[in-house]
């Protein structure tokens, strides 16, 4: 009953990411030939005279319109959906503060990405390319030191992990392969949601363990070691500082390719970089080279986890524990765990659960 369940939920989860990519593209793809884009930059040019300005005036009215469009799928897909699987412990009333809090952080931190990248097509419009990758990959590494003590808490109440020898179990885990946690918190995610999570999070002076209360509730200290174990195997493949050099030769390439395109773009169009009318068409291809290299990092991303999942084993000593954490995960999460083939190869960050049983099956603890 419960994998029948799984495979529903899951199947409309696919539903409307796929409904959400068409919304995407149609979006673009109509606010260009109507001429309603060009429309709105001719509005904001009579609006402002200083070119940032006229940016910020451009993006803000087709931020709004595109929220509405998404609206319903959003509305639907994060609140509705989870409350008819029982999967959400929100009022509709509580759903909408936390997406309210979403937005504005969001506004705030897309301001200056957006501010950075529409400097870089104005000042340097032959190198844009080049600038928008550096800021990006500064600005990433920056977010990863300040997100677990700025931004997360803004979403859920920290504090120190109240079960001591937890606690210490976890520690003394990490002091074996010379990991220096500065803090073992635990987070009330129960308040959204009844799925479980853990994760590793920070740089530096920020590096922190993170444990939702539904995970502490639900799984005992011997499956919750060996779940700790999976982020340890992380560290330890140095997945962190690879997936970073990843990203950025694969940001790099991609940026160079969506410039020469953006620019034969431009040439038939006649405009600068940095037009306000040319802005969309730029949408319109960072839109295509997202459906390429989403399911390439998801590739990559689930090399990393079949790794942490192989070394949760052997470092842990505790093979079947971990197997049956895996099993609750899935369960709690109504997790699809053979889910078609093609359908994780595009979607799946994380390899199914079904997979990853197999692949440390085997493995000798």
């Amino acid at each position: 009953m419960k994998t029948a369940k799984a495979k529903k939920y899951n199947r409309i989860k696919l539903i409307i990411s796929l409904s959400n990519l068409l919304v995407e593209l149609a979006f673009w793809i109509l606010i260009i030939i109507t001429g309603f884009a060009s429309a709105v930059a001719g509005y904001a040019y009579d609006l402002a005279s200083y070119p940032l300005l006229q940016f910020y005036i451009f993006a803000l009215i087709l931020g709004i319109i595109h929220l509405l469009v998404d609206f319903p799928l959003s509305v639907y897909s994060g609140f509705f959906l989870e409350h008819q699987f029982s999967l959400s412990n929100q009022s509709l009333s509580g759903w909408f503060l936390e997406q309210l809090k979403g937005l504005l952080v969001g506004l705030i931190l897309g301001s200056v990405i957006m501010g950075m990248f529409y400097l870089a097509l104005w000042k340097i419009p032959e190198f844009w390319w080049l600038g928008v990758w550096a800021f990006i990959m500064i600005f990433s590494i920056l977010l990863s030191r300040l997100a677990p003590v700025l931004i997360f808490p803004l979403f859920y109440k920290f504090r120190e992990l109240d079960n001591a020898e937890l606690k210490n179990r976890i520690q003394n885990f990490g002091r074996k392969w010379n990991l220096s946690i500065k803090g073992v918190y635990q987070f009330n995610l129960s308040k959204k949601t009844k799925k479980a999570n853990a994760a590793f999070t920070g740089l530096g002076k920020t590096k922190r363990v993170i444990l939702g209360d539904t995970l502490l509730k639900n799984f005992t200290q011997a499956e919750i070691e060996t779940v700790f174990a999976h982020e340890v195997g992380h560290y330890v493949h140095r997945h962190l500082i690879k997936g970073i050099l990843f990203s950025s030769a694969l940001s790099l390439v991609g940026l160079y390719i969506i410039f020469r395109i953006y620019q034969a773009i431009l040439d038939q169009l006649h405009l600068q970089p940095h037009a306000l009318e040319a802005l969309p068409y730029l949408g319109l291809i960072f839109f295509f080279y997202g459906l390429f290299s989403g399911p390439v990092g998801n590739w990559i991303s689930r090399k990393y986890e079949y790794q942490a999942d192989h070394f949760a084993v052997t470092s842990s000593g505790q093979a079947k524990v971990y197997q049956e954490s895996l099993r609750k995960l899935a369960e709690l999460n109504l997790a699809d765990e053979s889910p078609h083939p093609v359908v994780e190869f595009l979607f799946y960050s994380h390899p199914s659960i079904q997979h990853r049983i197999e692949k440390v099956s085997g493995v000798n603890s």
